[in-house]
């Protein structure tokens, strides 16, 4: 089973509300997960995404396979906790 961390839509129709999952290949983007870790709201200006990143670290260490986005996501997340420390 190969994993992936992606993003999965929901909110109404041009208001768009993404949630990072952790999902099999396989499943369609809406469709079944393995875990939530995360959400992200492209309307909002700022930081506008939550990523519980101890999770993320878990699944990227038994080969998970993020999106270009969710890298993205985890790269900044870690510079910002890096600087917090």
């Amino acid at each position: 089973m190969s994993v992936k961390i992606r993003l999965k839509r929901g909110g109404a129709k041009n208001a768009p509300a993404y949630r990072i999952v952790v999902t099999d290949s396989r499943s369609p983007r809406d469709g079944r997960f393995i875990e939530e870790i995360g959400s992200y709201d492209p309307k909002q200006g700022g930081v506008n995404y939550t990523l519980d990143l101890e999770r993320a670290r878990y699944w990227l260490g038994v080969g998970a396979k993020p999106s270009e986005t969710v890298a993205s996501f985890i790269k900044n997340a870690n510079k910002a906790a890096a600087v917090a420390a």
